[in-house]
C-alpha cells in the first residue's frame, strides 16, 4: 500500500489528489480555462498567480474528500518537469513544505509519465511492456514503455503537437479557446470527406519516410489556405466540414503511426494519454484499427485525459514501491526528456 498526496501545476490546472497505489481516493482540479479564454491561450504569469491563490485550498479539499488526515499520507508527489517554470515552482514549493512539515518523502514526477500512468487508474492490471501514444497541447509522442522509469521514444512530432494544431486551427475558424473540444463538437455534424488535407509525411535521409514521426504544421497551413480560398470565393463557409476534415486527417495520421509502431515492436497494447485522448475521432479510428489488427487500445476516462494530480500520484506510487524518492533540493525543469527521468531520484 502506498498512499500518496500528489500535486500537479505544470500549466493551467491546479490539481491535488490522494491516491492509494492505483485507486483514486480523491481528485481536485481547479481549471483556469475561463480566465485564459479571454487571452486566447495560457498566459504563464497569470497561471502562476492563480496556482498561488488556489493551491492551499485544493490540498485541504483533496484530504477532506479522501477522508484521510495528513498523518495517513506516506509520501508527497509533485510534477517537477516539463511545464511552465513559474507554475511548476508553485507546486514544488507546496510539496516541499508539506514534506518538511510532516517528515514525508518527496517524489518528483515527470508530467508525461503521469499521462502514461493515467491508464493504470482505469485499467489497474496494465503492466509494461506496452506502447504509449501521448497526444496533448505540447506533446505528440510514441513511447515504448519497458518498465517504470524506463522509456524509449520511438516517434514524435517534428513541429506542432496535435493539441497545438487543434488550438491553431480553432483560431483560424474563430472557435475560441480551447480548440480541441470546439472542433470535436463541430466535427460531429460535419462531413469528414469534404476536403482532402495533407497528413504530413516526413522524409528520411535515405529517401524513405519516417513511419512513426508526425508533422502538423503543413496541415495547419493547408487549412489556412483553404479558409482564405473559400472566403475569397465568397462561398458559404462550411466550418463544420473543415473541422471534420481536419479532425479526420489528424486521427487517421496518429492511428496509422501508432498501429504500425505497435506491430513493428511486437506490442499488443496501445495506451493513449493526454488531452487529445478525449477526441472522439481519434478514439473511433484507433478502436477500429486495433480491432482489425488484434491489438488492445486503452483510453483513460475523460477526466483523466486532461491534466490532473491522480495520474501523478499513480506514477509516484510505482516509483515509491521501488524505493525511488527525490531530494529536497529537487528543482523544476521546463524541459526534460523521458529518457533522463531517473535524474529526479536519489540513488
Amino acid at each position: 500500500m502506498a498512499i500518496i498526496l500528489a500535486i500537479e501545476t505544470s500549466c493551467d490546472e491546479t490539481a491535488v489528489a490522494v491516491v492509494n497505489n492505483r485507486t483514486v481516493c480523491s481528485s481536485v482540479v481547479t481549471s483556469q480555462i475561463p480566465i485564459h479564454k479571454q487571452y486566447g491561450g495560457v498566459v504563464p504569469e497569470v497561471a502562476s498567480r492563480q496556482h498561488l491563490e488556489t493551491i492551499n485550498s485544493a490540498v485541504s479539499l483533496a484530504l477532506e474528500q479522501a477522508q484521510l488526515p495528513i498523518a495517513k499520507i506516506e509520501a508527497i508527489a509533485v510534477t517537477c518537469a516539463p511545464g511552465l517554470v513559474g507554475a511548476l515552482m508553485v507546486g514544488i514549493s507546496a510539496a516541499k513544505t508539506l514534506a518538511i512539515l510532516h517528515n514525508l518523502p518527496l517524489i518528483g514526477v515527470h508530467h508525461l509519465e503521469g499521462h502514461i500512468y493515467a491508464n493504470c487508474l482505469s485499467e489497474p492490471s496494465l503492466e509494461p511492456p506496452f506502447l504509449s501514444l501521448l497526444v496533448s497541447g505540447g506533446h505528440t509522442s510514441l513511447i515504448y514503455v519497458k518498465d517504470c522509469g524506463v522509456y524509449e521514444t520511438l516517434g514524435q512530432t517534428r513541429d506542432d503537437a496535435a493539441g497545438e494544431a487543434f488550438d491553431k486551427v480553432a483560431r483560424l475558424l474563430e472557435l475560441g479557446y480551447p480548440g480541441g473540444p470546439a472542433i470535436d463538437k463541430l466535427a460531429q455534424i460535419g462531413n469528414s470527406q469534404a476536403f482532402t488535407l495533407p497528413e504530413g509525411k516526413l522524409s528520411l535521409a535515405s529517401g524513405g519516410y519516417h513511419p512513426y514521426d508526425s508533422s502538423f504544421s503543413g496541415l495547419k497551413t493547408a487549412v489556412l489556405r483553404l479558409v482564405q480560398q473559400l472566403k475569397q470565393e465568397r462561398l458559404v463557409f462550411p466550418v463544420e466540414d473543415i473541422a471534420a476534415s481536419f479532425q479526420e486527417t489528424v486521427a487517421r495520421s496518429l492511428t496509422k503511426r501508432a498501429v504500425t509502431c505497435a506491430i513493428d515492436f511486437g506490442l499488443d497494447t496501445i495506451a493513449v494519454g493526454g488531452g487529445v485522448a478525449a477526441n472522439s475521432g481519434l478514439r473511433q479510428h484507433l478502436q477500429t484499427a486495433a480491432t482489425e489488427h488484434n491489438l488492445r487500445v486503452l483510453f483513460p476516462p475523460m477526466k483523466l485525459c486532461t491534466d490532473n494530480a491522480a495520474m501523478i500520484g499513480c506514477a509516484a506510487a510505482e516509483h515509491f514501491r521501488r524505493g525511488h524518492t527525490s531530494p529536497l533540493t529537487l528543482g523544476v525543469r521546463s524541459r526534460l526528456p523521458l529518457a533522463e527521468i531517473m535524474q529526479l531520484y536519489q540513488h
